[in-house]
């Protein structure tokens, strides 16, 4: 292996998408059939083009590995699945010859096609973006399969480009996977590590035959505490993979990264593989002040990247904190560079194009490439002396001072109604005397409803297009949205459904929507970030203290009540959900923040209780999502997390049944939590798994109302009635009927209508097969 030093300055990963979507909607048009996999290909050879100049204007150099070659498609685990042959039995079909998959097949895996599911999809750590989940069995013939990576390098080569290739690390990559179909009691992915080391060998050679001096292998499990796998085992799949591939003769050098906490016990593992560069995720960790000689030794030879700019938010932070602490870093080697924390895939592109911010606001803060920007800085800051760079300190400096004092960030009288608070806000009367209160909504046995939105319709989405341009005045689309609510209304009660929704047309998101009616809340034009796929959100930016000026919902549930005799759910989204979805303020305590929330949602559902509204449902499904990474900090976060959502729900009426939905959230490890909600019904995601979480329902005693999802709307194949049925059957022998409710998985809001009807009367045929099976007499033997 030739030595090649790594840049001074880097990113772990850029936005994919586009600036303004492009990726989004070459894809969406590649799925609908307006245009071929060439156009598609060219569109996103494109948009990796103007990224690679983008990153050089902004700084990173031409020639030096420091833009990194992180596009995808859809996701950067199933890209790492295709290049490996890790294709599951199912969709064997869709490979060539010679173990090739196309674009057509690569999407098919996604999102699944006939009676064949799409890949499990499940959160990235602690981020809101979704990752395809690997199966992986004991007979799941690894075999390269690179040619998109390689195509990808030799594209930058010939615009005059020395890119980093980034691929999702060996370790990372089998901890992340489940056990395929079929394999033995016991199996565990990580138990083929020794079979998938050799192809990860053979892809760092092929890299290095094609140019590439350096590889980043990204292994963000290293630093988690929360996946199912014996610690000691993670530490030891360190070395067994990085031994081998740091050992083989032919490859680039290799960079580590491992964001998303401190490294922790893993630290000294990876200083002593033969690796050449470490990436250090310095926002959400640290590097202990004592560490054995043995790792100070290892960490003298090799490149230090100091993760000091936060990849995970959009504060413009303190530049002067961030480069002392990349600085420190010297102590341990005399090779530091600077870098993002994580990916930048976590912030939108570009905070200079968001003209309609209040100038303020912007000044504190840095989007993508101003982010890359303090990168190059401080890069400089480490080459030349902190003298070079006292400008740009300064003035980062003084953004974060006028900050702390601007006017609405601290509001005396939100902050004297938090501190008003008492034990009995954040308690409802008893689980028993709610559901006897609750009789009088008169439901039958496995009720029916929906997680909350219907389909947005492209007339919906222009009539929301034309309010904000003008076109249409406040009143003329407030009856567009009537409309389209009496439409879904009638919708529902032709399909059967017992517990209505309104549909939510006016809603342009979950969280959006009631961040244009909270104090405290800015909103972006262009802060597109990548959810999952192709699909994207819009972060808000939660910048000062939190207050409700005004009812929020109450017009639009109570509009929809009067139009049926049904109960129709009012919507509201959770005080940690809209934390988790927003970018949300780092100057003070995150409990702090969510109790604000949860008192404005308090004051919402006491009016919406004054309407006559009596099922109210509070979103949650983000409650695991922030779940911290490292053990020791879970109680606190479970303990405001928890109690932000109960001072929410806390001053409901015993007659007044609270829902929640949470979504991706293996059950089982927030059991305990999800029970202290006290909500007196909770639904989950369930149908992509096929109903395994019924297993910890059924063991951990959960005793409340349950509704694991049938319906996985994140793939736009319809499932069937016999299949809804087989699911709701699983769910039956494991959860007393009593307690058991039928939804989708989650909301309706990005299907189409055609199949979402097919598939809530596919859902209401298999519930009413269902309760006739469970009307049927039991004979004595």
């Amino acid at each position: 292996m030739t030595a090649h030093a790594f840049p001074t300055g880097t990113i772990l990963g850029y936005p994919r998408i586009g600036r303004r979507r492009e990726l989004k909607r070459a894809v969406e048009a590649f799925w609908a059939g307006t245009i071929d996999a060439d156009e598609l290909e060219a569109r996103a050879a494109e948009l990796r083009a103007a990224t690679r100049e983008r990153l050089a204007s902004l700084g990173l150099g031409r020639d030096d590995s420091s833009i990194p070659e992180s596009f995808s498609y859809y996701d950067q685990v199933l890209d790492a699945a295709i290049a490996i042959g890790a294709v599951p039995e199912r969709f064997r079909r869709l490979q060539d010859e010679a173990g090739r998959v196309d674009l057509r097949g690569y999407f098919t895996i996604a999102r699944g096609e006939g009676d064949d599911a799409p890949l499990e999809m499940t959160k990235w750590f602690d981020s809101n973006y979704h990752y395809l989940v690997p199966e992986i069995g004991p007979d799941t013939d690894f075999s390269l399969h690179a040619e998109r990576i390689l195509a990808e390098l030799d594209e930058a080569k010939a615009a005059g480009f020395l890119t980093r290739p980034v691929i999702v690390g060996p370790v990372t990559f089998l901890l992340l996977a489940k056990a395929a179909d079929g394999a033995p009691e016991g199996f565990r992915p990580i138990d083929r590590l020794d079979d998938l080391v050799p192809v990860y060998a053979e892809l760092l050679s092929e890299l290095q035959a094609a140019g590439a001096a350096w590889v980043q292998l990204d292994e963000p499990a290293l630093v988690s505490e929360s996946i199912d796998e014996p610690r000691d085992r993670v530490i030891d799949a360190i070395g067994v993979a990085y031994d081998a591939l740091g050992s083989a003769e032919r490859r680039p050098a290799i960079f580590v990264a491992a964001p998303y906490g401190a490294l922790g016990d893993a630290l000294p593992a990876l200083a002593a593989a033969p690796v050449e560069a470490i990436g250090l995720d310095l926002v959400r960790g640290t590097v202990p002040e004592q560490l054995d000689p043995a790792t100070e030794e290892s960490l003298a030879s090799k490149t230090l990247v100091a993760g000091v700019i936060d990849g995970h938010n959009i504060w413009r932070g303190d530049l002067v904190h961030a480069f002392e602490r990349a600085d420190a870093l010297r102590s341990l080697s005399g090779d530091v560079a600077v870098a993002t924390s994580t990916s930048l895939l976590h912030v939108p592109h570009d905070v200079d194009d968001e003209t309609e911010l209040d100038a303020r606001l912007v000044s504190w803060l840095a989007f993508a490439d101003q982010k890359v920007g303090q990168v190059a800085t401080l890069a400089r800051g480490l080459a030349e002396g902190r003298d070079a760079i006292q400008g740009e300190l300064d003035a980062a400096s003084a953004a974060l001072a006028d900050r702390a004092g601007a006017p609405g960030v601290r509001v005396p009288a939100v902050r004297d109604r938090l501190s008003a608070l008492a034990d009995r806000d954040f308690s409802r009367a008893d689980y028993e005397s709610r559901v006897a209160a609750q009789e009088s909504l008169d439901l039958p046995e496995l009720p029916t409803t929906t997680i909350g939105s219907f389909p947005q319709t492209a007339d919906i989405r222009r009539a929301r297009a034309r309010l904000v341009k003008g076109e249409l005045t406040d009143a003329e689309y407030r009856a567009l949205m009537r409309e389209e609510i009496a439409r879904v209304i009638r919708l529902q009660e032709e399909l059967g459904l017992d517990v209505l929704v309104h549909g939510e047309p006016e809603r342009n998101d979950m969280v959006q929507y009631f961040a244009e009616l909270l104090d405290g809340f800015a909103v972006t034009q262009h802060g597109w970030v990548q959810s999952y796929g192709s699909r994207c959100t819009r972060p808000s930016i939660l910048w000062g203290d939190v207050s409700r000026p005004a009812p929020m919902t109450v017009e639009w549930s109570t509009y929809a009540q009067s139009l049926t005799e049904k109960p129709v759910k009012g919507m509201l989204t959770g005080p940690v959900t809209i934390l988790a979805w927003s970018f949300v303020r780092d100057d003070q305590p995150l409990g702090d923040t969510a109790r604000q929330v949860a008192l404005a949602l308090r004051d919402e559902i006491g009016d919406l209780e004054s309407s006559g509204i009596r099922v109210i449902q509070v979103d949650e499904p983000a409650l695991r999502e922030l779940l911290p990474l490292k053990l020791a900090d879970q109680p606190a976060y479970l303990d405001w997390s928890v109690g932000s959502f109960r001072l929410a729900t806390g001053g409901a009426a015993a007659a007044t049944q609270v829902h929640t939905h949470l979504c991706y959230s293996e059950f089982g490890v927030v059991i305990d939590a999800i029970r202290n909600l006290d909500a007196d019904v909770t639904s989950i995601e369930a149908a992509r798994s096929r109903m395994e979480v019924v297993d910890d329902i059924s063991t951990s005693g959960f005793d409340h109302g349950i509704g694991p999802g049938v319906y996985d709307i994140h793939s736009p194949r319809v499932p069937s009635a016999a299949e809804v049925q087989a699911l709701l059957e699983r769910a039956v022998a494991e959860i007393p009927a009593t307690k058991l409710w039928v939804n989708p998985d989650c909301g309706l809001k990005t299907r189409g209508y055609e199949e979402t009807v097919a598939s809530l009367e596919h859902i209401i045929e298999a519930t009413r097969a269902v309760r006739a099976e469970l009307a049927e007499p039991v004979l004595a033997e």
